[in-house]
């Protein structure tokens, strides 16, 4: 994780709160914390003892180490990582989408509280639209954009081609680091879910942290 300059941890701290009135206003439940450690703790308040839970594809929740310490909570698991194949872990990355907490970053928020994703196979943007009680989306600041417009943008040019990196797939972003509006069979930009409000009241919670985190 970055440690930022001041300036920057500044600017975050009087953003996040903002943020987060406009998420509230969209019926999310939202909270902004300045460090890892407090986000930590309140994701792990949200989560009741043995519920289930599982969660998408996320360089922040493995940054934050907050996959870590759900995985040594008493909560009932659905791990896709400990899938012995292919099957397996579709099989898993189903069962998440019908457990009580599904928990996941977003690819960008606009200041005004909308969410969007984009996804390969639509678990992660699956969990935002319907199944899960309770979805806990857990984001760095460095994901805020000015509008929904500039969040898409980022999704598609910056967070895409950087997480293209990360897998064995023959994509143009995979090759030279750059969005070219593919319509390759790896492309991991399938399925875009613009969430603008939480749906019931309150399912979707969001917790910002003034830090520089994931994608």
């Amino acid at each position: 994780m970055e440690n930022l300059c001041k300036p920057r941890q500044d600017a975050y701290d009087k953003l996040g709160p903002r943020v987060v009135k406009a998420l509230e206003a969209r019926h999310f439940e939202a909270w902004y914390f300045s460090t890892v450690e407090e986000a930590k703790e309140k994701v792990l308040s949200l989560i009741e003892k043995g519920k289930s839970i599982g969660w998408g594809g996320s360089y922040t929740l493995a940054e934050t180490r907050i996959l870590e310490a759900i995985k040594q909570g008493e909560f009932k698991i659905i791990d896709r990582d400990t899938a012995k194949d292919k099957a397996e872990r579709k099989m898993l990355q189903k069962q998440a989408l019908i457990a009580d907490y599904f928990i996941m970053s977003a690819n960008a928020i606009s200041e005004d509280g909308v969410i969007v994703n984009l996804d390969g196979n639509g678990n992660r943007a699956a969990a935002m639209v319907y199944g899960p009680d309770n979805v806990i989306v857990v984001a760095g600041m460095n994901k805020v954009c000015k509008t929904v417009d500039d969040a898409v943008i980022r999704t598609r040019t910056i967070a895409a081609p950087v997480n293209a990196q990360r897998f064995d797939i023959k994509t143009p972003c995979k090759q030279t680091g750059s969005c070219a509006n593919c319509k390759s069979p790896d492309s991991i930009c399938s399925s875009m879910v613009i969430s603008r409000l939480s749906f019931p009241a309150g399912k979707i919670k969001v917790i910002l942290i003034g830090k520089d985190l994931g994608f």
